[in-house]
């Protein structure tokens, strides 16, 4: 909880910084681009946490377990706040995330974003997602969301989790009515 709030603040001053004359839309792609899950993911697998993470009886973390990593990496940043302060906790944010900041001068926009501008543009309404089931158990699920759109059929999506299944369903969409 906190975690995500330090790091939500100095990510978003940095990008505020780096691109003064950007307008708030480009502003908040680039920000939920360094703090969304895959990201946070990634700072964490750099910074070796998955080697200090046991869950249940599993003894080995994998990028597989991108919401644990996740996770671990935003309370990482909320207790090095509550322990050593705000300044200590936006050098270690600023160092940690420094690749990925100076790659968010190239907005790309993920599957299910590009997806619901398009939605939002040609029809006025956004993309309907729904949850078809989920399988495997508790700790590793797989989850199938169907998505759709105003005139489309209906394309199914996977993934680990169900925001993973909505991206995968949303590209797969996208590609299937050639929707650039």
């Amino acid at each position: 909880f906190l975690g995500d709030r330090v790091l939500g603040l100095v990510l978003s001053k940095k990008l505020f910084d780096l691109y003064p004359n950007e307008n708030e839309g480009v502003l908040d792609k680039r920000f939920a681009n360094l703090v969304k899950q895959k990201t946070c993911c990634e700072v964490a697998w750099s910074l070796g946490l998955q080697s200090y993470i046991v869950v249940g009886n599993k003894k080995k973390i994998t990028k597989n377990d991108e919401k644990i990593l996740s996770d671990c990496c935003e309370a990482i940043v909320g207790a090095i706040y509550i322990d050593q302060g705000f300044d200590f906790a936006k050098k270690f944010i600023l160092g940690s995330w420094k690749k990925k900041i100076d790659k968010s001068d190239i907005t790309i926009l993920d599957p299910k974003t590009k997806l619901q501008e398009h939605s939002l543009k040609k029809f006025k309404k956004l993309p309907f997602y729904r949850l078809v089931n989920s399988s495997g158990p508790r700790h590793s699920p797989i989850y199938k969301i169907s998505v759709s759109m105003v005139g489309t059929k209906k394309f199914y999506g996977f993934g680990n989790s169900k925001q993973e299944a909505e991206q995968d369903g949303a590209k797969k969409l996208l590609r299937g009515e050639n929707i650039k």
